[in-house]
């Protein structure tokens, strides 16, 4: 990284350009990786953003993996269900599910235990209160007998299930003993949970003092901003999905204390804020000397965007993930990637992997609302595409319809 210029001013404020950039570089979509992906580049990758957002959806990548891909590079997906496995990462209702380095176990189990509100850790309580007998008894049939998948259970009531609405009964029981945090994930077989008792998956837990809930909550307003590169107090919160949304004198004692850095930005009516650790960081922004070099399309659940408003107001890109719209009201498609381009988001398109015809399906691209590429920059993007086809051992690009409809003629002619 250049060093920052020793006339910039330390409170000199940023453009929203820089601060962009700031933010790239926290989440690391700064730059293209210069070195191929290893095991321990994916558990720092993870350390970097915090949280790990996991869902199901497997059009493309299930976005787990696709995140790390967006910042990594082709790595093999099987490193993450390794990380999992071998205790380094551990599941955790957060954001939403999520992986989350094991060092931070007893930090979000306090919080789960004592403050969060999600449904799912709500819908456990009920499920713990009405039916004790039977989650007692799967407790027991999982310590003599060992781990198990819900798959391992045979439905009684002659239904096929569809969803979280109708499951069987083990796992909805097995659902409530991690929500109350008796059971754990210990690894994922072919993307299925694999279940076993906390003290078993990580042994520290047996006998662990949790927390007090004020340390929680500071800690995970560190660390969003931290994740974050550069954040307004209003969007701390959302990170780690933390009550209430917390507004700039919720900061003071953090900036009095030198933990995090108040800052101005231009165009904003609102302070920023940058942790004390990207000091330097912030000083390179200052001057103007972070440079952007990455191509790459992002998961809808990626950090960068899974904050509508934050995404809205530090990008300029209005971003709904339309996969849980109607599909008489979607706008853009039913799994939409956003598309970065050297510190900016200029476009999205929906996507799906033809695994068995290793065919990369591009249904539609929309670049954003006066967002004019390059010759360079649409050789960047077709790249991408194609990178990411490849990653998925789908290496034949469908390109489907483009807006504007030039594009897609430009991309072809670029290789895609």
């Amino acid at each position: 990284m250049n060093l920052p210029s020793e006339d910039t001013p330390a409170n000199a404020p940023l453009t929203l350009a820089q601060a962009r950039l700031l933010q790239l570089a926290a989440q690391g979509l700064l730059t293209t990786p210069r070195r191929a992906a290893t095991p321990l580049a994916l558990r720092d990758c993870i350390a970097r953003m915090q949280l790990l957002q996991i869902d199901t959806i497997s059009v493309v990548a299930r976005s787990p993996y696709l995140v790390l891909f967006s910042r990594l590079g082709a790595y093999p997906q099987a490193w993450l269900d390794t990380a999992l496995a071998d205790g380094h990462l551990f599941e955790t209702w957060a954001h939403e599910a999520c992986f989350a380095p094991t060092d931070d176990v007893l930090l979000h189990r306090s919080y789960n235990q004592h403050a969060r509100r999600h449904w799912s850790l709500l819908n456990g309580q009920a499920v713990q209160a009405s039916q004790r007998a039977h989650l007692d008894s799967l407790l027991a049939h999982i310590g003599s007998k060992g781990p198990v998948k819900s798959s391992e259970f045979a439905r009684q009531d002659g239904k096929t299930g569809n969803g979280w609405w109708d499951r069987k009964d083990e796992k909805r029981w097995l659902e409530a003993l991690f929500a109350s945090g008796e059971l754990m994930v210990k690894r994922r077989d072919s993307f299925q949970r694999v279940y076993d008792l906390a003290h078993r998956v990580h042994p520290r837990l047996a006998d662990a003092v949790l927390p007090e809930a004020a340390a929680v909550h500071r800690h995970f307003t560190e660390k969003a901003i931290l994740a974050l590169g550069i954040t307004q107090a209003r969007w701390v919160h959302d990170y780690f999905r933390q009550k209430p949304r917390l507004k700039d004198a919720d900061l003071d004692v953090l900036v009095e204390q030198g933990v995090v850095q108040r800052v101005q930005v231009q165009g904003w009516t609102l302070p920023g804020y940058v942790h004390q650790q990207h000091a330097e960081l912030l000083q390179t922004a200052q001057a103007g000397k972070l440079r952007a070099t990455h191509t790459a399309l992002l998961s809808p659940f990626d950090p960068l965007v899974w904050d509508r408003e934050r995404a809205s107001a530090m990008w300029g890109f209005d971003y709904r993930i339309e996969c849980y719209t109607p599909e008489d009201k979607r706008t853009y498609g039913y799994f939409v990637l956003p598309i970065l381009h050297k510190g900016a988001l200029v476009g999205r398109l929906d996507a799906k992997a033809h695994r068995a015809q290793g065919a990369f399906e591009v249904k539609a691209l929309f670049l954003e609302d006066g967002v004019k590429l390059s010759d360079a920059a649409v050789q960047a993007v077709a790249e991408a595409i194609t990178r990411c086809a490849d990653w998925h051992g789908t290496p034949e690009v469908l390109l489907g319809r483009t807006e504007p409809q030039a594009m897609g003629e430009r991309l072809r002619s670029a290789g895609l």
